[in-house]
C-alpha cells in the first residue's frame, strides 16, 4: 500500500526512483480506507535528507499510511529555508487538534547539551504531554529516544569518554518480542553517539532491553505498557551518512576517529556497504503491523473514553 505525502515535497522524486509506492492527495481523498496516521517530528539539520530515510521504511509496510510532517515552533534550523517549513511542515498549534497512531521523534544535533538546555526543551515537554492523549504510539530516534526516556521516566544520558562511532553488533534480549520477529540473533546497527543510557537504569524503571551491545551499550528499548519503541541508534541510517558526518567532523577536529567496523579494510577510501539495511525494514515492518493490529479504528472516542476512566 502507498504512503501519502505532501504532494509537492522535493523528497517524492527520489522516494519514487527507490519504487516507494506513494499516492497523492486527491487520490487518498476517493479511498474509503482509514490510513494510520504517522507525525514525524524531524529535529535532524537536513530535513530532506531525514524525511526521505523514514518516509522509505515507513512506504514499505502493506498498510496505507499518511505522513504529517513536523517542526518545532520555538526553534528555526539554520539548514532549512523558512518557506520550506512553513509550506511542508506543521507545528503543535496545527495539530492540536488531530489525533495519530504514531509519533516519531528524530535524533538532533544537541547531545551533549543537558536537556535543560536545549531551545526548543520546553516545547518538547508540551508535544509529549499533548502525545499522551493524542497519539497510540511512539518512537524515539537517538537523541529523541534519550529525550523520551527522559520525560516520560526520568532516565538521564552520561557523557562517553569519547564518541561512540562506527557499526556494532546488537544481541537480542528478547527473542519473542514481536518487534524482533525475523531477526538474527546479532544483527549490525549504526551508531553515533556521545552519550549514552545505562542498562540499569533502564531495567530499574521496569522497560524492556530488547536489544544491547556489548561495545555501544544499550540499544533499543520498549515500554511493555504502552508499547512506546525507543532506539538509541541508527537503523534509518543510509549506507553514506556515517561517511558524510566522518568527514564533516574531520574538517573540525583532525583528532577524529574513523567509524569502527564501517568502511572495507577500515579504509575510507573504499565505498561503505549497508549491512544493516534489512533489519531497518523488518523493525518498522513489525512495528507498523503491530499498531495495524492494535490500534482502535476511531482514535477520538478512544481516547475519549481513555480520559473519563
Amino acid at each position: 500500500m502507498p504512503i501519502k505525502i505532501p504532494d509537492n515535497l522535493p523528497a517524492r522524486k527520489t522516494l519514487s526512483i527507490e519504487s516507494v509506492d506513494l499516492i497523492d492527495s486527491s487520490a487518498a481523498e476517493k479511498q474509503d480506507i482509514r490510513p494510520l496516521k504517522f507525525l514525524l517530528l524531524n529535529l535532524m539539520p537536513k530535513k530532506i535528507i531525514t524525511e526521505i530515510q523514514f518516509a522509505r521504511l515507513i512506504g514499505a509496510s502493506p498498510v496505507q499510511i499518511e505522513l504529517t510532517l513536523m517542526t518545532t515552533k520555538s526553534y528555526n534550523p539554520r539548514n532549512t529555508k523558512k518557506d520550506y517549513l512553513i509550506e511542508f511542515y506543521k507545528t503543535l498549534d496545527d495539530v492540536k487538534e488531530t489525533f495519530f497512531d504514531v509519533l516519531i521523534i528524530t535524533g538532533a544535533p544537541v547531545e551533549t547539551l543537558p536537556f535543560e538546555k536545549v531551545e526548543y526543551w520546553k516545547e518538547l515537554l508540551e508535544i509529549v504531554d499533548w502525545s499522551k492523549t493524542n497519539v497510540f504510539r511512539r518512537i524515539g530516534i537517538c537523541w529523541g529516544a534519550q529525550a523520551l526516556l527522559k520525560i516520560l521516566f526520568n532516565v538521564d544520558k552520561h557523557k562517553l569518554p569519547s564518541k561512540m562511532f562506527g557499526v556494532y553488533d546488537h544481541s537480542l534480549i528478547d527473542i519473542n518480542n514481536r518487534l524482533l520477529h525475523g531477526f538474527i540473533d546479532h544483527f549490525p546497527m549504526p551508531v553515533s553517539r556521545f552519550t549514552e543510557n545505562r542498562k540499569e537504569e533502564i531495567l530499574k524503571n521496569n522497560l524492556d532491553l530488547i536489544a544491547f551491545s556489548e561495545i555501544s551499550g544499550v540499544g533499543m528499548v520498549r515500554c511493555p505498557k504502552t508499547k512506546d519503541l525507543f532506539i538509541l541508534n541508527h537503523l534509518e541510517y543510509d549506507a553514506s551518512t556515517l561517511n558524510d558526518e566522518y568527514l564533516r567532523d574531520l574538517k573540525e577536529n583532525t583528532n577524529i576517529q574513523l567509524p569502527e567496523n564501517y568502511y572495507p579494510k577500515n579504509d575510507s577510501k573504499r565505498k561503505p556497504v549497508n549491512r544493516w539495511r534489512p533489519y531497518a525494514f523488518l523493525l518498522f515492518s513489525n512495528f507498523i503491523n503491530d499498531v495495524y493490529q492494535n490500534t482502535p479504528f476511531n482514535l477520538k472516542e478512544y481516547f475519549k473514553k481513555k480520559k473519563s476512566n
